[in-house]
């Protein structure tokens, strides 16, 4: 791959601010206009290890608790059924070859937040990657409720765990020839800063690759 630098960072800038002005004019949608029976809400990690402790915390993740705990009750009104995946690693996780130790199994860095464990109905589901699709237990819920075909994800990191879930659902949808609906909203996912890991970069990067690839990200769902 030959660039011009210059070149590059123009077309991309204005490449972004288009992106950006798409996000900014997003709608919302409303819990009263989707079928209890048909949809599930997905916290994804929303865990102390994320949060408030251990190497890959960060303050961003904080700033979406409210928004899902709204959310959250919104959906226990609503009899909408919830899920919470929750990095739960090994000590033998090959992801630590590219991240730092990080939520072990057993320690209080794989735990929910007190505030969403407090409002609690949902199922959890320990991941050991940064893919929750791929869980046996996840799978074994998907052939459970058959009739579930809208997800609404929330949570963190999104351009990694989220964005990862988010089109392996989609596209496990696809392959079956299957309408479904894979709504993330905005105010309710958050990435980190950390290096050239530009925190609004990614969030915006990923909530766009999301979008062009069937993803129906909102400003919010109330």
């Amino acid at each position: 791959m030959k660039l011009n630098k210059s070149e590059f960072l123009n077309k991309s800038n204005e490449t972004l601010g288009e992106i950006f002005d798409m996000l900014a004019n997003l709608s919302v949608i409303k819990l009263d206009d989707l079928q209890p029976d048909k949809t599930a809400l997905v916290i994804v990690d929303m865990i102390n290890g994320f949060v408030r402790e251990g190497a890959l915390k960060d303050k961003r993740a904080e700033g979406v608790i409210p928004a899902i705990a709204k959310l959250s009750e919104g959906c226990d009104r609503h009899n909408i059924a919830k899920l919470a995946f929750a990095d739960s690693h090994t000590n033998e996780s090959p992801e630590f070859g590219a991240y730092p130790v990080h939520c072990l199994a057993g320690t209080s860095e794989s735990e929910v937040v007190d505030e969403l464990k407090e409002l609690g109905g949902y199922t959890l589901i320990p991941k050991n990657s940064t893919n929750g699709f791929h869980e046996e237990e996840f799978q074994k819920w998907l052939k459970d409720n058959p009739n579930v075909n809208t997800f609404i994800i929330t949570g963190v990191c999104t351009d990694i765990c989220v964005h990862q879930f988010s089109l392996t659902l989609k596209t496990y949808f696809n392959k079956q020839n299957k309408e479904s609906r894979v709504i993330v909203p905005v105010n309710t996912v958050e990435t980190y800063d950390l290096g050239m890991h530009n925190g609004d970069l990614m969030n915006i990067m990923a909530l766009y690759s999301m979008t062009v690839n069937g993803i129906e990200v909102v400003a919010g769902v109330e």
